[in-house]
């Protein structure tokens, strides 16, 4: 899984994320090798942050940047289509879009008008765990922006029009995205069966009927119950100090009255005891694919009666291993030496605040059936499972994730954007500094003890996508 793209809407506003950001991943294209030491010391973080909070119970980071005179300026609430009241699926991505309209002291569209007349870009995301908004500004403008964030976080005004608006805009986007993408469409129905009590098998988009039956009642309360200051981050990154940055955040979010910190409170997810098959053909497939998906732990949540979040590390190196790029074990022996894929692979993602998943794909060359390609993906499960993987491949692999990008520390947006979707999800901030340190210390031990914890012996979910003759 690769960090999302984002897409501005059509109609001017917010933008929304169909999937969380892959922390882990979104890290590897951040850290270098050169100078980390063996172990975590003060100085030899990734971002180097520093953070302070606000008396209303608002956290605030600050990663300087001085490079050039722009800063990165996101508030991420801890709230995604997770947090959603059952029956309300869609709200959270709604009231997304809605956060552009009106506010008791700006009129409709007028903070997309303010951005775009300094020169700035702006957009926004609904994820599983929370929601983000965010701009990127010359540094002089940054006040003004966290007047205008401020703004919206307290005194938005939700209109029965504007709703009728934007939900349009929403089926639309739903119409385009997954009901006319087949490959969408069968994620929804695998999340819907791999999860089958946490909130995490709802598509952050919302049912359809469900969006439809969302009124401003609902939204309001989402909105009265979630954005507050005590559930929101300020991130800012940037050529900005926290002592420059300290008196702004009082002068803006600051003046915003404190509310009761908000508990999450989630379902769990159950033991999984049976094995699901979810198959879809459609004569819009070109490409058929399989795949086949284990429930797993994220550094955040351990199984129930299976594996716990101390894999996580480890599993990120088995991913990489086994299912990432040409030169992982599926891919070479599916695609290059057997010659029955024209791609496969694997992933896992660590940072999720629920449970996570850890996934095998394939997609059969034409002569080649999804009997046969099934097969061979679960031979290469089982090779797995009794052959482990080898000191010198993950030795590989470690040395690969902290060097892939090893230039992508001074981006301007990355480390924002990796410690608020961090800290969104429940982690910290030394969780996120100590990761390359942490990855460096995974043994090849840990990584077949995590594969044996996961993959053997447990349920699944195999979903299969092909095409289909019109009738």
């Amino acid at each position: 899984m690769k960090p999302v793209t984002e897409k501005k809407r059509a109609s001017g506003g917010a933008c929304s994320i169909k999937k969380p950001f892959a922390i882990s991943l979104l890290l590897l294209t951040v850290f270098s090798t050169t100078l980390l030491p063996s172990r975590p010391e003060a100085g030899h973080g990734v971002f180097n942050p520093e953070s302070f909070t606000l008396d209303n119970g608002m956290q605030v980071v600050v990663v300087p940047i001085h490079r050039m005179p722009v800063v990165t300026h996101m508030v991420w609430y801890k709230a995604g289509s997770a947090d959603e009241p059952p029956g309300k699926t869609g709200v959270a991505h709604l009231l997304e879009h809605l956060m552009f309209k009106a506010t008791r002291n700006m009129p409709s569209g007028e903070f997309s008008r303010v951005v775009s007349r300094v020169g700035g870009s702006e957009n926004a995301f609904t994820s599983l765990d929370y929601t983000g908004y965010f701009q990127t500004v010359a540094v002089e403008h940054l006040e003004k922006m966290m007047d205008m964030e401020a703004d919206r976080m307290k005194n938005l005004v939700l209109d029965a029009k504007e709703v009728e608006t934007e939900r349009l805009v929403v089926l639309e986007e739903r119409s385009q995205r997954t009901d006319n993408n087949p490959g969408s469409i069968l994620r929804e129905h695998t999340n819907a069966a791999l999860f089958m009590n946490y909130p995490y098998r709802r598509p952050i988009i919302g049912w359809e009927h469900e969006i439809r039956s969302l009124d401003v009642d609902d939204l309001r309360r989402f909105y009265r119950r979630w954005y507050t200051p005590a559930n929101a981050i300020l991130v800012v990154a940037g050529d900005i100090t926290v002592a420059k940055l300290k008196p702004l955040a009082q002068k803006t979010y600051g003046k915003i009255p404190s509310s009761p910190a908000i508990e999450r409170s989630r379902p769990s997810e159950p033991r999984h005891k049976a094995s699901r098959r979810v198959a879809l053909k459609d004569p819009r497939v070109r490409q058929p694919s399989l795949s086949r998906t284990y429930l797993a732990p994220s550094s955040m949540t351990s199984i129930d009666g299976g594996a716990g979040s101390e894999h996580s590390y480890a599993l990120e190196v088995l991913a990489s291993v086994i299912g990432d790029g040409a030169t992982s074990q599926i891919y070479r022996s599916l695609v290059v030496e057997q010659k029955l894929a024209v791609s496969a692979g694997a992933g896992y993602g660590s940072d999720s605040l629920g449970p996570a998943r850890f996934s095998f794909y394939a997609s059969p060359t034409p002569e080649v059936s999804m009997e046969a390609i099934e097969t061979a993906l679960i031979a290469e499960i089982s090779k797995l499972l009794k052959e482990g993987v080898t000191k010198k491949e993950v030795e590989r692999v470690k040395k690969s994730m902290m060097a892939e990008a090893i230039y992508a520390r001074d981006s301007l947006s990355a480390g924002a954007r990796v410690l608020g979707a961090a800290l969104a999800s429940g982690k910290t901030i030394e969780e996120v500094e100590s990761w390359p340190h942490r990855i460096a210390a995974v043994t090849v031990d840990q990584v077949n003890a995590a594969a044996h914890a996961v993959l053997e012996n447990q349920p699944t979910v195999t979903s299969l996508l092909e095409g289909e003759k019109r009738s």
